[in-house]
């Protein structure tokens, strides 16, 4: 999906971008490939990762900042795109609520003047400056197994036709779900390393997001 997700703990964490699945996967094995990059019957190569049970009921998402000059109807197209993924993830019920909030929030995204492969320069958050933007980023920081804070970074270049896939996408990775998937069978899922076209959350996508907030916890390996 020309995204780059990184996690930060104690600093930078090199980290497996995508999981190559040659078939269908079970909901458990798609489960955890997104959740915690592990191959079909492999093991977890990234740790698994929440918002914590005191704050997912209310995780604040903020359109931070926009990059100055973005034509009016990309501004109106990113602002019903965000509405839309939000009100999709509350939909699913899955044991995390969204909240759009003004200023900062738990999820800040930025809408950067960088165009897509370039370095991002001037944002002023360290997160972003100094890093490759292929289209998106999510940069968490988590802490024993909680995330305390989300940045999202989109190029202000971003095609029409992918905003609303590439904010649902976003948003929902910001969620814990850092891993996209490579296969014939997933090229319509909203974790697809190849596209960037899906824009409703629903099938294994949606399970997986109910399952990771379901869990808790209990069996992660």
């Amino acid at each position: 999906m020309r995204c780059l997700i990184a996690l930060l703990i104690a600093g930078p964490v090199a980290a497996q971008e995508f999981v190559v699945a040659p078939g269908p996967l079970s909901d458990e094995a798609f489960y955890r490939a997104v959740a915690c990059a592990a191959e079909p019957e492999g093991v977890c190569q990234k740790p698994f990762i929440r918002w914590s049970a005191e704050k997912r009921q209310a995780v604040n998402v903020s359109l931070a900042s926009i990059a100055p000059g973005l034509p009016p109807y990309k501004r109106q197209l990113i602002d019903s795109g965000l509405d839309d993924a939000i009100a999709q993830i509350n939909g699913l019920e899955a044991g995390i609520r969204l909240i759009r909030a003004a200023g900062e929030g738990d999820i800040d995204i930025h809408i950067v003047k960088t165009p897509p492969g370039h370095v991002m320069t001037g944002t002023g958050i360290p997160a972003l400056d100094g890093n490759v933007l292929p289209l998106g980023r999510v940069a968490l920081r988590a802490r024993d197994g909680e995330i305390r804070e989300g940045v999202i970074a989109i190029s202000a270049f971003v095609r029409r036709r992918e905003i609303a896939s590439i904010l649902l996408e976003e948003i929902t990775q910001a969620l814990g779900l850092m891993t996209d998937i490579r296969g014939p069978a997933y090229r319509r899922s909203l974790f697809s390393e190849d596209g960037n076209s899906v824009t409703r959350i629903v099938g294994q996508d949606a399970t997986a997001l109910r399952k990771h907030y379901a869990e808790d916890g209990e069996g992660d390996s």
